[in-house]
């Protein structure tokens, strides 16, 4: 039974990804039709390829694992629903600005409501809990803590990439 319940989740995690990839291109050639300039584009398919190799990596691990869920995957599962609505929050405070890249729209102004009036990059607060907590469940312990440690790196630079996009947006408006 957590074999299927394991390839169930993998799979949906991978739909809501694509699904939010849709949207991410959609506004992105919005915001480029408006002279949004990429930032950050270097370390971008690194991001693309951690996030697919993690899934893939919680599957295999979880499989391999075994049938049984470990005892403690109630409180996994509990953090990784309880940092969904925050996703959502911060995808519709941005409206037409959210991206997976970093776009800076000219003449646009820093969004500073919902939840970026108290986190500044809500979203990958989101993303560091999901990549701990969603293999964890499924008692994959070396892919939570492998990935964890590559995702730190990753945002590491993508943050700082985003700050100076930030600042630049904020010194032209």
């Amino acid at each position: 039974m957590l074999t299927v319940v394991l390839i169930l989740a993998v799979t949906i995690i991978a739909v809501q990804r694509l699904l939010e990839l849709v949207l991410a291109r959609r506004n992105e050639r919005r915001a480029r039709a408006r002279g949004a300039v990429e930032r950050g584009q270097g370390h971008y398919p690194l991001i693309v390829g951690l996030h697919s190799l993690w899934l893939v990596s919680t599957l295999v691990e979880g499989l391999v694992r075994g049938p049984e869920a470990p005892s403690f995957w109630p409180v996994a599962l509990a953090l990784f629903l309880l940092v969904q609505p925050l996703r959502y929050w911060a995808i519709f405070s941005l409206g037409p600005y959210w991206n997976t890249k970093i776009l800076v729209v000219p003449g646009a102004k820093v969004v500073a409501g919902g939840p970026y009036r108290y986190v500044s990059h809500p979203n990958y607060v989101v993303v560091v809990v999901e990549i701990l907590t969603f293999p964890l469940i499924f008692g994959a312990w070396w892919t939570a803590l492998v990935f964890t440690a590559l995702n730190a790196a990753v945002l590491y630079v993508r943050i700082r990439e985003e700050n100076r996009a930030l600042r630049e947006l904020a010194d032209v408006s």
